[in-house]
């Protein structure tokens, strides 16, 4: 192989004088939104999270449209806060329902991931039909940090909410309206 080329070699000759296009990593970074974090990164800063009351007691039939919902201005308020992209909420029953938004998780999301997992089941199906609220576990729960299997209880439970169902659609006064007197009573 001491003989030059005499024809041209696309490995050799024929190449262009500019640097090789970096790749694209995996992740896009239109997905990442300013102030949205994953639950990954929240269990990994030990950030506790804070569920919007207004979630609780809304009166909503698990199996109806989130348009159903009486206050729906409660539905653009995120989920928890610091937001997340995407959480998993797990009913009494361990089935396991997940929540997404790229731009933070809203009570909305949550209701439609719950709607969407009960759509077909009758009334009669539901022991519980009504949304009693949200629980982060963490928050009520005491861990011991050097039992390995706490740590992963804690884990698996800092990266969830648990969804409470009742049988009654208790409905809260939170944010509710006052009623005007009407001129007859005065």
């Amino acid at each position: 192989m001491t003989e030059p080329l005499t024809r041209v070699d696309s490995a050799v000759q024929g190449l262009s004088s500019s640097p090789p296009k970096e790749k694209i990593s995996h992740r896009r970074t239109s997905s990442s939104v300013a102030g949205v974090s994953s639950m990954k990164e929240m269990w990994d800063s030990r950030t506790m999270l804070h569920v919007a009351p207004e979630t609780q007691r809304t009166g909503w039939k698990i199996n109806t449209s989130s348009s159903m919902v009486e206050e729906k201005d409660i539905l653009k308020k995120p989920l928890v806060t610091p937001m997340v992209r995407a959480i998993d909420l797990v009913t009494d029953l361990g089935s396991v329902i997940t929540a997404r938004n790229r731009q933070g998780v809203t009570i909305k999301d949550a209701l439609d991931a719950i709607h969407k997992a009960n759509k077909k089941r009758a009334d009669d199906e539901l022991d519980k039909p009504y949304l009693e609220g949200f629980e982060w576990a963490p928050e009520h729960t005491e861990y011991d940090e050097e039992n390995p299997k706490d740590m992963k209880e804690m884990e698996e439970e800092w990266q969830r909410l648990l969804i409470h169902l009742s049988s009654t659609p208790g409905v809260s006064n939170f944010g509710g309206k006052k009623k005007k007197k009407s001129a007859a009573a005065e």
